[in-house]
């Protein structure tokens, strides 16, 4: 080649042509660095017919690429996916590709770096300080920053601790060959159902081609250990597997499994990691040398060199729906690689999406089912507590009932969990003189009171202000009052009801690293804890044979607001939550407290007829046109500029293209209509599913200009609505 066409990491940028110089070895996916005015920028050669250029320039004129990095090209079937991700989400292909090159220093050829480690040696001035840091490092190694990141102490801690001999430098290989597992290494006894299951999912990898799979499985049926027989088959054949986990509080449970199945951990891909473990995953996924990969959804992207298998578990889990940047679903962003690849890929859920069950209605996924627990394990007993006629005491949240099913599980030195999905101590915290209540400056959002840390927290673009000791109003002192539960207010609640009862809050406060997750587990499976309350962040992926009792503690909230999954997606949190209950020999129970017992979604949950739920919901959806039977994408505009955001709404809902089976709703102000500084509106497309509404959208913001001051982005497929 001695022209090529080069997609930069910039996403203002279309591709640019450059110039080949004589001697250099470029082909179509090679990773170069080309200039950019006096910039050097990272890109990838692409196929010119692929990727139009906006306006064709002689040779004479083209620019020299600088050189090509020493890592492998990335294969044809990952451009069609970043072509294809960038045309259906409509976002920049360079930010799309972005997501394949995370790690800059990840393209440079093999070095070493300095890490370090503890030798065992007390120093002899032994500051507070220098002891804490000692204690929590532990065996582990690093950097001097991540050292002191773990230790809770300034770099000058760690480096005075070089000097005095306590921690000591060693030169590390940054491209150190991960271990390889052994599909034989604990091969598990399966059941005949599994093993029907395992037998098609070995079929499908061995074949080699294209087949999506819906795993749809009750909790405790064993769906891990099953997809773990289609992870042996591809390592067998020396092919690259990956799995990804809706939250990186999972991964150490799930490392731990795979683990005790493939005899040593797999390949872990998290923003959790620290930059050295970032570039060796990376060169090894790009080298094929990483034979597994877990992840969250951003590892969807990596350059793999021949990918036998994708598994999606949790595969409803709404938090795959990528809500900032490139707003992508990694679910069905896993099936089109799986397209690309000529790969399986299986979807696992125990509550599947309704959008997945009718991509199995129309037979273009394969069900695969396993309708028992394993081990003769039941489904747990699922009760409602009717708040109306059974309400907690004044100023309590826990019913009489549920609190008697607490003491009958502890007197038996079982295990209990109790589940609400709000972090911090309560949602709202106002004034008793005046009413004044505190909102955060930047978003339309009340501040959290959260009273382990001592704060007031705004849960959408993370400020933290002190509790005042004087209202600012009034100035009232001793004023404040929190209204509303959150996991902590429940806490406070166990604490004064079960004083001998060793407890634990479990959210992303803190279960924040695969670390604090591996550290619950232990305690769990110690019996140091005896009632857990925790979010969402419980839900799923945890196995606690002692654990016998759960309780929801407020089963309406999640039904509130104009959401279209709202009833989906409390069904499918409470089924899950329930799923945690009587996993093993002893029995399990389940009490959902909510103020509506005769409500679609509590009735469904008590008598288990998940069926009769979905079919109504899905022809609720059919009849409104909703998506998986309708096409949305939600036009956002925000500005810091409250006027020009207003006014960029209203040209856009002004020159809205009238074309049959769509409709536009807006502009209207978002309902979260300030978030991190910005004024925000709304616009929602509704249209067919036969309609190309991307194809329209794109012509109809193309033709506008608005002030750069102001952000437009589309987010085809909305998950979040506010």
């Amino acid at each position: 080649m001695s022209r090529a066409r080069v997609l930069l990491l910039n996403a203002a940028l279309g591709p640019l042509d450059y110039r080949v110089p004589q001697g250099m070895i470029v082909e179509p996916g090679s990773i170069v660095v080309a200039p950019l005015g006096p910039r050097q920028l990272t890109g990838v050669v692409w196929e010119p017919e692929r990727m139009p250029s906006d306006a064709e320039v002689g040779d004479n004129r083209l620019r020299n690429l600088i050189a090509v990095h020493d890592a492998p090209p990335l294969k044809a079937e990952l451009r069609r996916l970043v072509e294809w991700t960038a045309d259906y989400y409509l976002a920049p292909p360079a930010a799309v590709l972005r997501m394949a090159l995370p790690s800059s220093s990840a393209l440079e050829g093999g070095r070493t770096v300095l890490e370090y480690r503890a030798t065992g040696q007390v120093p002899d001035r032994l500051t507070p300080q220098r002891a804490q840091a000692l204690e929590r490092i532990g065996d582990r190694q690093g950097l001097i920053r991540e050292l002191a990141l773990i230790a809770g102490v300034s770099d000058a801690v760690i480096r005075g601790l070089c000097k005095a001999g306590a921690i000591e430098p060693i030169e590390v290989a940054l491209d150190t060959p991960f271990e390889e597992p052994n599909p034989d290494h604990a091969p598990p006894e399966l059941t005949p159902e599994q093993g029907a299951a395992a037998t098609r999912f070995v079929q499908a990898v061995r074949a080699r081609s294209f087949q999506p799979f819906l795993l749809d499985g009750v909790t405790g049926s064993g769906k891990t250990e099953v997809y773990f027989e289609a992870i042996a088959t591809a390592l067998r054949e020396d092919r690259q597997s990956l799995v990804l986990l809706p939250e990186i509080a999972l991964t150490e449970p799930f490392l731990r499994r795979f683990a005790a199945r493939f005899g040593v951990l797999p390949v872990a891909w998290h923003s959790g990691l620290r930059q050295s473990h970032r570039r060796r995953s990376w060169r090894a996924i790009a080298s094929g040398q990483a034979k597994v990969v877990v992840g969250a959804r951003s590892a969807l992207f990596l350059p793999y060199a021949d990918l036998g298998l994708i598994v999606v578990d949790e595969a409803h889990e709404a938090s795959f729906k990528q809500e900032e940047g490139v707003n992508y679903h990694a679910r069905d962003t896993a099936v089109m690689r799986g397209r690309f690849e000529e790969i399986p890929v299986i979807l696992a859920s125990a509550t599947p999406a309704i959008e997945t069950r009718h991509q199995v209605q129309l037979g273009r996924y394969e069900e695969v089912k396993l309708p028992a627990r394993f081990g003769g394990a039941t489904l747990p007993e699922i009760a409602p507590i009717d708040l109306l006629s059974d309400p907690p005491p004044r100023g309590h949240w826990l019913a009489p009932t549920l609190v008697r099913a607490i003491e009958d599980t502890l007197a038996r030195g079982e295990q209990a969990l109790l589940f609400l999905n709000r972090r911090g101590y309560a949602p709202l915290t106002l004034c008793r003189h005046c009413g004044h209540r505190f909102q955060c400056p930047n978003c339309t959002a009340w501040l959290v009171e959260h009273r382990l840390i001592h704060r007031l927290q705004c849960h959408h673009c993370g400020l933290i202000a002190k509790p005042p000791e004087l209202c600012p109003e009034c100035k009232a002192e001793d004023s404040l009052v929190a209204c509303g539960p959150g996991v902590e207010r429940i806490a406070d609640e166990v604490a004064a009801l079960f004083p001998d009862a060793p407890r634990a809050i479990v959210t992303s406060d803190t279960i924040w690293s695969p670390a604090k997750a591996a550290e619950f587990v232990a305690r769990m499976e110690a019996n140091e804890i005896s009632i857990v309350i925790g979010t969402q962040l419980v839900t799923k992926g945890y196995h606690f044979p002692n654990l016998t009792l759960v309780g929801v503690v407020d089963a309406d909230l999640g039904l509130s607001g104009g959401d279209l999954r709202a009833a989906e997606r409390t069904f499918q949190q409470i089924a899950q939550v329930a799923g945690r209950a009587g996993r093993a020999a002893k029995p399990g129970r389940v009490f959902i407290q909510t103020h509506d017992v005769s409500a679609p979604v509590i009735q469904a949950l008590v008598s288990g007829d998940a069926d009769s739920f979905y079919a109504a919901e899905t022809d609720a959806r059919h009849e409104a046109g909703a998506p998986p039977f309708g096409r949305m994408a939600a036009i956002i505009v925000s500005s810091e500029n409250a006027q020009a955001a207003t006014e960029t709404a209203r040209l856009i809902g002004r020159t809205a293209p009238h074309v049959e089976d769509m409709h536009v709703f807006g502009p209207a102000p978002a309902p979260l209509a300030m978030l991190r500084g910005r004024h925000r509106h709304r616009l929602l497309v509704h249209a067919t599913r036969a309609l190309d509404v991307q194809d329209v959208i794109r012509d109809w913001l193309g033709s506008l200009d608005w002030p750069n001051s102001v952000r437009v982005s589309v987010d085809v497929d909305p998950y979040s609505f506010l």
